[in-house]
């Protein structure tokens, strides 16, 4: 099994969705990323430069979303990945974006995607 950098439930308030009263007002999103990271390193040093650091990358998602105006989950969800990705030791990110109360009946309702750095090289 690879080693797995978890961040959880990160709670956030943003811009989200595509009709009007969803434009106006900022609405909670919950993050939950998974980031695939080789962490032998790390784990024998016990030095920062040699570990992914999950304090900024969790900085620079908060700033990313938190300043955004996406109309889909699935845009956002694809963004947060890439910048997961922008590590080159993180070699997969899985995030999962959920809306809580977006549908009627239903807790929440989201996406998950998993992205390589291969999914964002370009043509």
């Amino acid at each position: 099994m690879p080693d797995l950098i978890h961040i959880s439930d990160l709670l956030l308030r943003t811009i989200i969705g595509i009709n009007d009263e969803e434009r106006d007002k900022k609405q909670d999103v919950l993050i939950n990323i998974t980031m695939q990271v080789d962490l032998r390193s790390a784990g024998r040093t016990d030095e920062i430069s040699d570990a992914v650091n999950y304090r900024t990358i969790t900085k620079e998602i908060i700033c990313l979303v938190e300043n955004s105006r996406f109309q889909l989950v699935e845009k956002m969800a694809d963004e947060v990945a890439k910048l997961c990705l922008k590590d080159k030791r993180v070699k997969q990110s899985i995030v999962k974006i959920e809306k809580p109360g977006a549908l009627r009946f239903a807790r929440s309702v989201g996406v998950t995607v998993k992205r390589t750095p291969e999914d964002f090289t370009e043509v």
